[in-house]
């Protein structure tokens, strides 16, 4: 497939400025990736203040309890599994996939802006905040498998690995402050002014995506949409390396779900952690993933990226080996759950750009927003079948059974590497023939 570059300036280092941007890494001095990457970054800063914002309005507006809080997060999640085929199918027939992403940005935020509106006029209800869920999990989909399309148009295919790690990078930064500034949002100005807070982060980021010049692939040929969606799935599964990636990371989004589901309850019961002392340790243990950002360059580069990659499936599930094992004095406890929080998230940020990295490699530029769809669906749609899963068997065997089971089922997702083309892999693959 022929590369497209980013035409003139928007490409290249500002060269009329010269020197002022030197301490920048070098994709950020492009001024169209800058753009494209600082989009992100707010939009994923907002998205953490809504996540401890949106519950909190359906417990004190509503008086929402545990099956309605369990609603409202199906609400959001249900639309990876109705659309994220159908959206990746017609998002690669679509010759600007850009607008698309500007459009979506727009939406969610007239979307979540209304929220406040409701809660202000005293009118918001539960079915309000479902199908506000419902409304942006869909628009978060479309904005998502078009995120691949745009990347590519930006970014060379040198540079697949360091623009992957500077967008993780934002994202581990986002998930380690974010829910901090959402709780003293929410403290200072309430929930509703921290939803405005994240309607604002989408309005930026659409500012700024309407400023990135891109020149974008030629949209797929391919007509009809359920024919081009089989056509992007029969791909997926012909292609060993993309197959082989997928299965990996279903069986460990599996498993890592179902520890997720039964971890605080664990750690708050079995382990008698308060749950001030284990909001402040996971919020320490999260800076894994920023130093996860800094070295998986060096390390592959170093090692290769098949061997990395291979190395991180292991190294994010094996430290919560650390959370069944811990006991003791109660420092040695936190210490361990501190290890496994660090070492873990290191693994996952190393995991992400990797095999991002390998993925958007491996696949045709007019296929893109169909593989993301495919992944999304299967990725996300494993999650919550993790989570039930982990509930049913916490409720049945016992917390600390559950959670072995859990640990150690994530490690099999590695087995589908080490059968694969993937571990011989020292630089980014070829995409098979379309």
């Amino acid at each position: 497939m022929e590369r497209h570059a980013v035409p003139d300036l928007t490409a290249i280092p500002d060269a009329t400025r010269p020197g002022r941007q030197r301490w920048l890494p070098r994709l950020m001095r492009q001024t169209a990736f800058r753009r494209y990457w600082s989009a992100q970054a707010v939009s994923l800063f907002g998205d953490q203040v809504s996540t401890l914002a949106i519950p909190l309005l359906a417990v004190l507006a509503t008086g929402a309890g545990p099956a309605q809080m369990g609603y409202l997060t199906a609400a959001g999640l249900a639309p990876n599994l109705l659309f994220s085929v159908i959206a990746g199918a017609w998002v690669d027939r679509y010759p600007h996939k850009r607008r698309i992403m500007i459009a979506a940005d727009v939406g969610r935020a007239l979307l979540l802006a209304a929220v406040p509106l409701l809660w202000f006029t005293h009118t918001l209800t539960l079915p309000h905040l479902y199908a506000v869920a419902f409304a942006v999990g869909t628009l978060s989909v479309v904005f998502q498998v078009a995120y691949s399309s745009l990347f590519v148009a930006l970014v060379a295919r040198d540079d697949y690995l360091e623009a992957s790690a500077l967008i993780n990078g934002s994202q581990a930064v986002s998930s380690v402050a974010g829910p901090s500034v959402g709780g003293i949002l929410v403290q200072l100005l309430s929930a509703p002014v921290a939803v405005v807070v994240d309607a604002s982060s989408y309005l930026f980021s659409a500012l700024l995506l309407a400023r990135t010049k891109a020149v974008e692939h030629s949209p797929s040929t391919q007509k009809g949409g359920l024919s081009n969606a089989i056509a992007g799935l029969r791909y997926l599964a012909r292609s060993m390396t993309l197959r082989s990636i997928l299965l990996a990371s279903t069986t460990l989004n599996l498993f890592n779900y179902m520890f997720e589901a039964l971890f605080i309850l664990y750690a708050t019961t079995e382990l008698e952690v308060g749950a001030g002392t284990l909001g402040i340790v996971l919020g320490l243990g999260a800076t894994g993933g920023l130093l996860g950002a800094v070295i998986t360059g060096r390390v592959t580069r170093r090692f290769g990226i098949g061997p990395t990659l291979l190395a991180a499936y292991i190294i994010f599930p094996a430290p919560l080996i650390l959370v069944p094992f811990a006991t003791g004095p109660d420092l040695v406890v936190l210490a361990m759950l501190f290890a496994a929080e660090f070492v873990s998230g290191m693994g996952l940020v190393m995991l992400d750009i990797n095999a991002g990295a390998v993925q958007t490699a491996a696949t045709p530029k007019s296929m893109l927003a169909r593989m993301q769809g495919a992944r999304r669906t299967v990725n996300y749609g494993i999650r919550p079948i993790g989570a039930l899963i982990g509930g049913a068997l916490g409720a049945t065997i016992g917390l600390e059974p559950a959670v072995w089971i859990a640990v150690f089922g994530a490690l099999l997702g590695v087995v589908w590497i080490v059968f694969s083309p993937i571990p011989g892999l020292r630089a980014l693959p070829e995409p098979d023939v379309e």
